[in-house]
Parts: structure tokens; sequence; C-alpha cells
């Protein structure tokens, strides 16, 4: 009767139009007063102790870097970077687009982040360079995605705080499905280059290459201050996103020199509002998992689940169609924190790695940042984009088909998330 409950009040809230922070805490709330004998006073402790968890500690770092970059010069000097490389192919200011997104991706952590620092870019490039608007819309806001797989991620930081995972091999564990995805989308846009005579841009000489790759080598480094200091024991993954702001403040405001001291509290203040409101939606994600825990539902869909009888690849198969189906609808740090106490020991149970399956949750949550009525993307894109959400919907579709392409391959390949953070020996 409580899950039922749990579950009706969630989702009553949310067709009401309920921000999705406050529908998870009412939900919460409600459930306690009617059915538990816990006091009041526990819901509060556990939101404070929710948003105090050391491992989150990351989250805020990660975003102020992302925001010194998007708001420092880094992306745009990536984006002449990358379409000094791959600019001369037919399509090839698309697929610069893509590289940019993949390399972005890997300095901000962030989804939307990504969207916002290439496609306030190159979305007008590529329409006054012959492509149509709706084809750039759709194009990047597919691969933003990538902002939340290729590390740092905070969905993966949010993943390993929930389930008490090394953050560092999920990092790592994230490098490869991100190249893979990346690489899918640049063939997808190869083979359509061909079909479509899509344009290409004037060839660069290696003295551009060069030129460009130097000016985007501060930016870059951060990825392997990061990773690097991770795997070397230099710091740890909280610690990294401590480094990762100074790093971002320094090279933003004294290298690149794009962003002046006046301007560094406009950009706190920035991050400020992110950060609020990540917490924010963190703290009552965690208060509804308390809820879980405490009217015993985890282990109830756990005996329930372990009763079918399902093999591994059942289990997987059944938990993307899950997934993909609640991350169309909330947010994707919520959909983690409440279905990954759920899945998590089910998993293990069937010998399905813990860090596997984080990679898992996090490709199904990139796939419902473009996928209607709740993608994050698909609204800031349309922003971008000065296009309605509905045309960025259709542009955004088709290639839906490349990543679940990818989404399979990762679920039934574990090599693939696996084999990198092995042989480093995480």
């Amino acid at each position: 009767m409580s899950a039922a409950f749990l579950a009706v009040a969630l989702l009553v809230a949310l067709i009401v139009g309920v921000p999705i922070a406050v529908a998870l805490g009412l939900a919460s709330l409600l459930t306690l007063l009617l059915f538990a004998d816990q006091s009041l006073v526990v819901l509060a402790q556990r939101f404070f102790s929710a948003v105090q968890t050391p491992g989150l500690l990351a989250i805020p770092f990660f975003v102020l870097a992302g925001t010194f970059m998007t708001t420092g010069g880094a992306a745009r000097r990536m984006i002449a970077f990358a379409n000094a490389l791959v600019g001369r192919f037919h399509g090839g200011l698309a697929m610069a687009a893509l590289l940019a997104c993949a390399l972005f991706a890997a300095v901000s952590g962030s989804s939307p982040a990504t969207v916002v620092a290439v496609g306030s870019l190159m979305i007008a490039g590529m329409a006054r360079s012959g492509y149509t608007k709706e084809f750039a819309a759709g194009l990047i806001c597919n691969a933003g995605t990538l902002g939340i797989l290729i590390p740092p991620s905070i969905v993966l930081v949010v993943y390993g705080a929930a389930t008490d995972t090394s953050v560092g091999a999920l990092f790592m564990a994230g490098v490869v499905p991100g190249i893979l995805l990346a690489a899918a989308l640049i063939a997808a846009v190869a083979v359509l280059a061909r079909r479509q005579g899509l344009p290409r841009q004037t060839r660069s000489d290696w003295r551009t290459v060069l030129k460009t790759g130097r000016e985007a080598f501060w930016g870059l480094l951060l990825v392997v201050i990061i990773l690097g200091g991770i795997y070397f024991g230099v710091f740890t993954p909280t610690e990294a996103a401590a480094v990762s702001a100074v790093y971002a403040f320094l090279i933003a405001v004294f290298v690149y020199r794009d962003l002046k001291l006046i301007d560094v509290p406009r950009v706190l203040a920035e991050s400020a509002k992110v950060i609020a409101m990540l917490m924010f939606i963190i703290g009552n994600a965690m208060l509804f998992a308390f809820v879980l825990t405490t009217e015993q539902i985890p282990q109830a869909a756990s005996a329930w689940i372990t009763e079918l009888g399902l093999p591994p690849w059942g289990f997987l198969l059944m938990l993307n169609l899950l997934l993909l189906a609640a991350g169309s609808f909330m947010e994707a740090t919520s959909v983690i924190l409440i279905f990954a106490p759920i899945m998590f020991p089910i998993a293990t149970s069937l010998g399905i790695n813990p860090v596997h399956l984080g990679i898992i949750m996090t490709m199904n949550m990139e796939i419902g940042m473009i996928t209607p009525p709740v993608g994050l993307n698909l609204f800031v894109t349309a922003g971008m984009a000065e296009l309605p959400v509905t045309q960025v919907v259709r542009s955004a579709a088709p290639w839906l088909a490349v990543l679940l392409a990818v989404l399979a391959i990762v679920t039934y390949v574990p090599a693939v998330s696996l084999a990198l953070p092995r042989w480093l020996g995480l």
C-alpha cells in the first residue's frame, strides 16, 4: 500500500506540473505521514545529511569548472581546433561540432553545459555554411549527451555516492563508451554527408591545426590533470574536482584572459544557481530513496525480480526499458538516486559488475536527455537555435538510433566499459 501511494503521489505531482525536486520531497513527506512511524525530524536530518555526503562535494567544483570553461573562451578554442582537424571532409563542420562536444564534455561534466557551450557557436555557424538549422539543432542536442558520459561526469559522481562505487573507476569506465558514441555519431554524419552532399570547409594546413591545437591546449590539459591525477593517486575524485575549478579559473582569467577579475563574481553566481538546483534535487531524491528503504520497497522489488528467474541478459533488457521510460519523465540524478538502491543489489547478485551497471544507467540517462516530455537538452537546444521544441524533437529523433545501438553494445559487451579500469588496476 505504501509503495503504491508513494508512486501515485509522485506521478500525480509530476502530471500537475510540480517541479521534480518538490514532487520527490512531497511524495516522501506524505508517505511518512500516512504509513510510517518515523518522526518528521528524520526527514530534515536525512535531507541535510544527504547533501553533505563527501562524494557529492565534487559536484559544485565540477559545475564551477564547467562554468569557467564555458565563459572563459575554452569552448571557442576547442571548436576551432576540431574544425581544423575534420572540417575539410564532407559534413566536416558537423563532424567538428561532434568532436567539439566530445572535447568539451571532457572538461564540463554536464550535458546542458555542453549544448550551450558548443551549440551557441556551432548551430549558427552550420546554418551559415549550408546546413539546415534543424539538422544542426538535432545533431548538437544528441552530441551534448556526451557531457554526462565522458569523464568528469556529474551523473557518475551521483551514482558512485549512491552505491559506494569507486568514482575513479567509473570515470575510467566512461572513456571508451564515450569515444565509441562520439565515433558512431561521426560515422553516421559521414554516411549522411555522402548521400545528401553536405558541405565541407576549406582544407586547413598543418600550421593552422597546430596553431588551433596550441590555443586549445590549456583547456584540454584539464582532462589530463583530472584523470591522470586520479589514476596516479595524486588526489581523490573530489580533490580532482576542486583542482579543476581552480585550474579553470586560472586559465580563463590569466592564460586566455577572456574573463576579467571583475566578471568572476558573476560566474560564481551563475554556478551557485546551478549547484543549488542540483543539490536541492539530490537532497529530495535522497529523501525519496530513504522512504523506499524504510518501507522495504527495494527488498520487495529485489525478491520479486529474483523470483522471475531472469537471466542477466533479461534483467539488463528490463533495466534498460525501465530506465528509458523513467528518464523521459524525470531528471537524470533523480532517476539514478531512486533506481540505483533498488537495482544495485539485484545486479550484483546476478554477477553484473557495479561499474558496468553505472555506465549502463548513465547511458540510459543520456537518452533521457533528448526524449520528451522532460528531455532537458531539447529545451536548451530550442533556446540556442531559436526553434520550437517540437521541431527540435523531430530533428533529434533520427539520431536516437545511433544512441540506442551504442547502448546495446555497452550493455551486452561489458569489456567496452570494464577493459580500461581493469587494465589500470581500478
